[in-house]
């Protein structure tokens, strides 16, 4: 799921971590002058780079990374002070089985906690300590829901096995809520899947059907979240900031402040190429004339573009996507080349791809033993708690604490969001996007029955609201070609990469899809003798599939 812009501090603090480092990056050097030009400094770019270096032998200075911001990490951000209030757009979460791309990736990536370790490993040792196992999934009217039941009819399941033989093609820009009866939105099993994956009713079946099909084999502990795997801090602190550590060490050069404007292209005998890349660095106009082998990647899109904050004493306002360049990119690449895919298709309806996340700073210990004591589960081992009757459908995380590497003893951090942020509030009396920071601790407090703690919790509280219009627009109905394929027919030196390419099968809203097209996109432009991480397909595992079949009889 989601994250908040973060400020030049982060960049210091991570410039002060690469001290830290030692080692170096193995790779064979580049055989040729070649220089490869990543556009988005989020984790598809960061990937891309890594392997690169890795497995198509680049030199870190043949790398040039732009990002239109002044940090990296794209939507795996995390930042803030204890006095300022500490800020994610959102929490992800991993699984062994179906993340074969970004285990591979952080299997090369020193940590920077203990430089002996790996990434990968420093995830292992901490999933061994802290294991997931909700007791607590859904909550109605104040009380735990058992959800030892799907609460589904046979009429559901049916609906469910019909989607999960039918095609791609035949599904088309249906909607979920066209597939399903509506009583199915009502049971525990939607009000689980809703909350964990964001879906909402109107989202694309297509992509529906690939989330079935990539995660079944979690559904026997889908009601206890016991396959979920966590980073030990947040994402940008345990992924990021390693990861973009390690490549300035390789010597990859880092282009902040810096947006691409356009693309120029030029057609050959081998195919359309680009030819020129144009950027704004500072507000100045640049250019870069592309030589024979170069390349570029292109994160098109932005399902955290146009993020605003809030405060406890302001609602963040909704901006549009003439805040910040990614769709523009894409737009005017798109306009001349109607292979390159259909922006509009994903950011013309704000309405049905917005909501809105919060994080909280706590100073006070109250909350989190109230709420570990509510759940039965000690924070970071429970993952979400949903409130099914709340107008917004919020939803709230305590953390294994701290969650942040600055954070310090005696403040704790939640996360939480609301897929319904235009509906008003059960206890206050304003539409989510509406609230300030205060509110939505109100309302949640109030939900969860905690109104006589109510003031000593707000006295020392500190909730930044977060609204993000393009959270969910990468699942809005779509069909074939309204994504491009990681590397377009016909083109000679592009790929795509993020979360607005296509890559068959695999299910968007993941860390795994953006590490997976930057896999796709530096074997298919370099010859690396590589294959892309196989991607796991469970659902033709007899085992797993009797058992989730016998889980949704329940």
């Amino acid at each position: 799921m989601v994250c908040v812009y973060s400020g030049s501090g982060e960049v210091a603090r991570m410039d002060s971590r690469e001290q830290r480092f030692s080692g170096g990056s193995g790779a064979a050097p580049a055989a040729r002058a070649t220089h490869a030009y990543l556009v988005g400094g989020g984790i598809a770019s960061l990937a891309s780079a890594a392997y690169l270096i890795r497995d198509a032998g680049l030199a870190g200075n043949q790398i040039h990374i732009f990002e239109e911001l002044d940090v990296v990490g794209g939507s795996l951000d995390g930042e803030g002070t204890p006095q300022s209030g500490f800020v994610i757009r959102g929490g992800r979460m991993f699984t062994d089985e179906a993340y074969t791309c970004t285990n591979d990736l952080l299997s090369f990536i020193p940590s920077l906690q203990d430089p002996g370790r790996t990434v990968r490993q420093e995830m292992q040792a901490f999933n061994e300590r802290i294991r997931s196992h909700s007791r607590s999934r859904l909550v109605r009217g104040g009380k735990k829901v058992d959800v030892s039941t799907f609460e589904l009819s046979n009429a559901d399941r049916l609906d469910l096995l019909q989607l999960m033989i039918q095609s791609e093609e035949s599904l088309g820009a249906k909607r979920i809520e066209d597939f399903f009866q509506p009583s199915f939105f009502k049971t525990n099993f939607w009000y689980m899947w809703a909350t964990t994956f964001a879906f909402q009713p109107w989202h694309s079946v297509v992509e529906c059907k690939r989330y079935v099909l990539r995660f079944i084999q979690e559904v026997p502990r889908f009601a206890t979240l016991g396959g979920v795997k966590r980073t030990p801090f947040n994402q940008y602190d345990s992924i990021v900031l390693p990861l973009t550590t390690w490549l300035k060490h390789q010597g990859v050069q880092f282009q902040m402040n810096s947006q691409v404007t356009a693309l120029d292209f030029q057609h050959g005998p081998h195919g359309k190429g680009v030819e020129r890349l144009r950027y704004t660095h500072n507000g100045t106009e640049t250019e870069i004339v592309l030589k024979e082998g170069d390349v570029v990647f292109v994160t098109n899109g932005s399902m955290t573009a146009a993020s605003s904050l809030g405060s406890m004493t302001s609602p963040p306002r909704l901006e549009t996507k003439a805040t910040g360049g990614s769709w523009a990119l894409w737009e005017s690449i798109a306009e001349r080349n109607s292979d390159f895919g259909k922006p509009a298709v994903f950011s013309s309806n704000v309405d049905e791809s917005k909501w809105l996340s919060f994080t909280a700073t706590l100073h006070d210990p109250t909350f989190f033993a109230l709420m570990e004591e509510f759940t039965g589960n000690v924070a970071g081992t429970g993952g979400l708690v949903t409130l099914t009757d709340s107008n917004w459908l919020m939803s709230v995380v305590l953390p294994h604490q701290p969650h942040f590497i600055n954070q310090p003893d005696g403040v704790n951090v939640f996360w939480g969001y609301g897929l319904f942020p235009d509906e008003r509030g059960n206890f206050v009396d304003k539409k989510m996007s509406e609230c300030t920071g205060a509110d939505i601790l109100v309302e949640l407090w109030r939900h969860l029955r905690f109104d006589a703690h109510l003031p000593v919790m707000l006295e020392t509280a500190n909730c930044i609201p977060c609204m993000m219009p393009f959270i969910t627009s990468q699942f809005m109905p779509r069909t074939l070609g309204d994504r491009p394929q990681v590397r377009p027919t016909g083109t000679t030196n592009l790929a795509f990469i993020g979360q607005f390419c296509e890559i068959p099968d695999d299910v968007v809203f993941t860390v795994e899809y953006s590490v997976r097209s930057a896999q796709t996109a530096v074997y298919s432009l370099f010859t690396t003798g590589k294959d892309v991480s196989p991607l796991y397909k469970g659902q033709h595992d007899l085992g797993i599939l009797l058992n989730a079949m016998k889980t949704m009889l329940h």
